[in-house]
């Protein structure tokens, strides 16, 4: 008796929803948090002399992980429409240096960041169209878009690069600080609980999920599939030319070289962060831990001595162990 009314008192603080719920749970959801705090207790062990968990660096890793972690909110959807992105580094360039040119031939900051974001929404805008109108997969389209707007980044300047003195310019995107918190924090923040709203709790995000999970069968529905493909591709640019910005406040400077590897860190952190590699699924809180599990690599490599192409092949491996955790998880 005692213990029948034990289990009925259980069932009535636990409703049956909740209980549904932990029953449905996938723990391969949650594998990116896991490996994150495994990733933090072996770096904290083993670099416990070279000052990784010192305060100091564990800001300069959220610091530096800002721009990739922007970028990621903007590969989320495009993932998620079942589309990629593949220019997003070239256009960090590109847009770091037309506010560099901006604030250097005009002094005018809100022109500056009013173009570099333009420039982000037109390299979106060209491969949306190209990839609904002409029918090109999103994969080639970006591709050539990649080198194209890489091009322009290095004719632009002739391969200079250009320094930022503007110092308003430079505290807001970079090296300035809020009530004491750096104001890349506090973008990357603002970047994800944008993202994640509006992939959470709009319209525009479930049209996005449907588009990635059956792109027939929203058509049928009524979505606009076309337009939410474009949609997401110009997101992805603005979220790329924003982190332009990001990398010139902090460098006070814009060079061609800007954002030259971080197509695959980015790519990388979406994967890691738990989000389906061809699309109706992902998470934006995801990919902002997937952005630091990350950077806490690249710091940890780096503190640990390895050079650059070993740390090159460390993020290489660690994107076919999520793809191939990713297929898995669709095979099944």
């Amino acid at each position: 008796m005692r213990t029948r009314a034990h289990q009925n008192a259980r069932a009535a603080v636990t409703p049956p929803a909740i209980l549904d719920r932990l029953r449905a749970a996938d723990p391969r959801r949650y594998v990116v948090y896991a490996g994150f705090a495994l990733i933090m207790v072996v770096f904290s062990i083993t670099l416990r002399d070279s000052g990784f968990l010192t305060t100091p660096n564990l800001v300069h890793i959220v610091q530096q992980t800002a721009p990739i972690t922007v970028m990621a909110v903007g590969l989320v959807l495009v993932l998620t429409a079942g589309e990629i992105d593949l220019s997003i580094g070239s256009v960090v360039a590109l847009s770091a240096l037309v506010a560099g040119v901006m604030l250097r031939d005009y002094d005018s900051m809100p022109l500056a960041v009013a173009a570099s974001l333009a420039v982000g929404a037109g390299v979106g805008l060209f491969n949306g169209l190209f990839v609904t109108r002409v029918r090109v997969p999103s994969f080639l389209v970006t591709l050539a878009t990649l080198g194209l707007v890489a091009g322009l980044a290095r004719v632009m300047t002739n391969l200079q690069s250009v320094p930022i003195t503007h110092e308003y310019f430079n505290g807001l995107f970079g090296s300035g600080s809020m009530a004491g918190i750096s104001t890349l924090v506090l973008w990357s923040a603002a970047a994800v609980a944008v993202g994640h709203y509006v992939y959470r709790h709009t319209r525009f995000g479930a049209h996005v999920l449907a588009v990635g999970d059956n792109a027939r069968a929203a058509r049928v529905s009524g979505v606009k599939v076309e337009r939410v493909k474009v949609a997401v591709l110009v997101i992805s640019g603005l979220c790329a030319a924003l982190a332009g910005l990001l990398y010139a406040g902090r460098l006070h400077g814009a060079t061609y070289t800007l954002g030259e590897t971080d197509m695959l860190t980015v790519i990388a952190a979406v994967i890691v962060g738990g989000n389906r590699l061809f699309g109706g699924s992902g998470t934006v809180v995801g990919a902002l831990v997937g952005s630091l599990v990350m950077g806490v690599l690249n710091n940890g490599l780096i503190l640990g001595g390895l050079s650059v192409s070993q740390q090159m092949i460390a993020r290489g491996v660690i994107i076919l162990v999520a793809v191939a955790l990713t297929l898995r998880e669709e095979k099944a």
